[in-house]
């Protein structure tokens, strides 16, 4: 009689623990062996039964899904096209890829000057001009070229107390206030080659001339004849445009994409040769009303292709890492939900939800919903849901 308590108690615990794995344990995902019928749920095809009740999340009545030694048991909308059907209307099937590729987008910019290649012409002395020899805006000057000539009181005292100096140099020896009175002829910015004309004249410049600083453009012009002018007025402004800023205006979703030292490709927004451009900067601040964000690329200009304020259009490519993507056709956007048609093999094709990302040329990214390697429809999809959507509501 103990034996067969012991035996009675193993036989009830194994039976015990058949019955929990049966109803509680994982099931199936696709497949139930040696089941007659399979009972699911419309709406939730993952709760399945081999009996009929309700689902317990919602409270539908459960369906037969079929019968058989092998019963599948598809997802909610799945549906069975012969190859026959899937040929006259026009269904082909492409493959869930895992691969980078590169975003490319386009946006206008303007040309200005670099700010580093500006030079603004002042006199540190005041006087009256006298003679100007770049006389229209837009000229192009070399350095060292001659502006114009002005008559100052002030620098003629300035060279006249240098006489002195040489002067007293002979008689006392001395190199002191000669050294003095020269540099005060330099911080009035007279030339090494006037102030050795003085030395050799032992006469003062009546006019002295101005120099171009730089080579560059005038885009600015003040000085005239006669006029008078002081330290703050400003005669030239000279701007090198052999090196260029291109200033482009990016949308906040996709400035996350740029980086400094990016190379773009830039072109005349009425066609012209292209070049390339490199990003040098990025403002730190979005304009609150185009909600687009300023990027700054630097170009070499030659022959003065690009002129300031023109309108270029720039063209950036950016490498994206792996993703999973498929053809954009082959997710279906109903407003609420997005699916694709997934191939299971002998015709069956399965709808199911996806969560996309973002739009790669031809190709979607897909976030969540597949993997890589399976097949989904890529066209004749509209077709397959309308299908699916019929099968659904029976």
């Amino acid at each position: 009689m103990k034996w067969f308590g012991i035996l009675l108690l193993a036989v009830a615990a194994w039976f015990g623990g058949y019955g929990y794995g049966r109803w509680y344990g994982p099931k199936p995902a696709v497949a139930v062996k040696g089941a007659a019928k399979i009972y699911t749920c419309p709406m939730h095809p993952h709760i399945r039964s081999d009996r009929p009740g309700k689902c317990p999340i919602c409270g539908m009545q459960l369906v037969e899904a079929g019968g058989g030694e092998t019963a599948v048991t598809p997802l909610a909308g799945t549906i069975q096209v012969s190859p026959e059907k899937q040929q006259l209307i026009g269904v082909k099937f492409a493959t869930v890829e895992l691969a980078g590729g590169s975003k490319k987008f386009r946006t206008t910019a303007r040309v200005q000057p670099d700010e580093r290649r500006i030079a603004k012409v002042q006199s540190r002395i005041e006087g009256w001009v006298d003679k100007v020899f770049v006389d229209f805006t837009g000229k192009l000057v070399r350095k060292g070229d001659p502006l114009l000539t002005m008559y100052s009181p002030e620098m003629l005292a300035s060279q006249q107390e240098y006489l002195l100096a040489l002067r007293s140099r002979d008689i006392l020896k001395s190199d002191n206030l000669l050294r003095a009175a020269r540099k005060r002829l330099e911080l009035f910015e007279l030339s090494d080659d006037q102030v050795a004309q003085i030395e050799q004249t032992r006469e003062p410049l009546k006019n002295i001339t101005l120099h171009a600083p730089m080579t560059g453009y005038v885009m600015e012009r003040n000085a005239f004849p006669k006029q008078r002018v002081t330290p703050e007025t400003q005669l030239y402004t000279l701007v090198d445009l052999s090196r260029i800023w291109i200033m482009a205006d990016v949308f906040e979703s996709e400035a996350a994409l740029v980086r400094e030292g990016m190379v773009a490709r830039v072109s005349p927004s009425y066609g012209g040769r292209a070049f390339t451009a490199q990003v040098s900067y990025i403002q730190p601040q979005v304009d609150m009303t185009t909600r687009t964000l300023k990027i700054r690329l630097e170009a070499e200009n030659p022959e003065l292709a690009l002129k300031p304020d023109q309108f270029v259009d720039v063209d950036f490519s950016v490498a994206l890492p792996s993703r999973l993507t498929v053809p954009a056709d082959a997710v279906l956007d109903s407003g609420l939900a997005k699916r694709v048609f997934v191939d299971r093999g002998e015709g069956r094709l399965e709808p199911r939800e996806v969560e996309t990302g973002e739009r790669i040329g031809d190709r979607i990214e897909i976030l969540h919903g597949l993997t890589a390697g399976e097949r989904v429809v890529a066209s004749g999809t509209f077709l397959i849901d309308s299908e699916s959507q019929l099968k659904a509501a029976r």
